[in-house]
Order: C-alpha cells, then sequence, then structure tokens
C-alpha cells in the first residue's frame, strides 16, 4: 500500500493553462484580478465585487472567444 507521502509527491498541483490564460487576460485587459475555479461543466470567476462581476458577465462572450473557451462562465462574488 502507497503511504500519503508517495500518492501526494506523484499528484500535480500546478494551475491548469485555461485558468492562467484567463487570469492573465481578464488582468490585462479590465484590470481585474480574479481567481479561476474549473470545474467539469463551467468555469467560475471569483471576483472581489459585484461591479466587477457584472462587468466581466457583460463581456463574457467576448472573453470566451478570445480565448476559445467553450465551458459556461459563472460568477461568484467574494468580498
Amino acid at each position: 500500500m502507497d503511504s500519503l507521502f508517495n500518492i501526494l509527491s506523484a499528484k500535480e498541483f500546478s494551475e491548469p493553462d485555461d485558468a492562467v490564460r484567463l487570469k492573465n487576460y481578464i488582468e490585462q485587459k479590465y484590470g481585474i484580478n480574479v481567481g479561476v475555479q474549473i470545474r467539469e461543466k463551467d468555469i467560475v470567476l471569483i471576483v472581489k465585487s459585484s461591479s466587477a462581476a457584472n462587468s466581466l458577465r457583460l463581456n463574457g462572450p467576448t472573453i470566451k472567444r478570445a480565448l476559445g473557451l467553450s465551458k459556461k462562465l459563472s460568477f461568484r462574488i467574494n468580498g
């Protein structure tokens, strides 16, 4: 039986490429820092204010098109 150390040392903890691209794009284009959670059916953008969420929600189709994303964008306000 594998030890917990062996299991965790084999696991990759790096951020998915889509998350990094999304964070960088939104920071450069809109000046908003976001957290990204990639789930099975959607991508959750975690923002600090409702105005930031609203701005990104209105530009959601543009963001998806620019980055070639197929999953739905969802928003969570964590302020």
